[in-house]
């Protein structure tokens, strides 16, 4: 056992030690998306949705999610994150596809990809369950990391 981090001499779980670590920047930022009918894609770029503003709805919890990631990860180190950015894009060629792209930044001894992963994936579960109403049949597109800077191992960049 002792060639994985994750576990102790005994074999069980443990948080990574990361006190040796250098504190540099180190950013991440993750992608997902949701597909949705015209309908709600209307309610919502037209702002007519029963539930509300689902995007600001659904920003504040991407970055709720950044925010307590070890609360959900449990062996995330719990993080003080010196940025949390929420952005939008739609794609209306056929489909009506929601791009969620989320970046996230901090100065520490360990990175933000979860963080960033799991901000994107709130997100998209907001959005969802501000639409589900209207239609159950939604689709959460993946959701991966793109790209993160800073760290021991390097700087990452998904190639598609």
């Amino acid at each position: 056992m002792g060639s994985f981090t994750h576990f102790n001499e005994q074999g069980r779980a443990r948080m990574v030690d990361i006190s040796e670590k250098d504190v540099t920047v180190r950013t991440a930022v993750a992608r997902s998306g949701v597909i949705v009918t015209k309908e709600i894609y209307e309610g919502i770029t037209e702002g007519t949705m029963k539930k509300g503003d689902v995007l600001a709805v659904a920003q504040v919890a991407g970055v709720m999610a950044a925010k307590n990631t070890s609360q959900w990860i449990p062996m995330c180190h719990p993080l003080s994150l010196s940025g949390v950015d929420i952005r939008f894009d739609w794609e209306t060629d056929g489909e009506y596809r929601l791009h969620i792209e989320v970046h996230v930044k901090t100065k520490g001894s360990t990175g933000v990809e979860m963080e960033a992963l799991t901000a994107a994936s709130a997100t998209a579960l907001t959005v969802y369950d501000m639409c589900k109403a209207m239609d159950k049949g939604l689709v959460i597109m993946p959701t991966f990391l793109a790209e993160k800077s800073g760290g021991k191992n390097g700087d990452y960049k998904r190639t598609e």
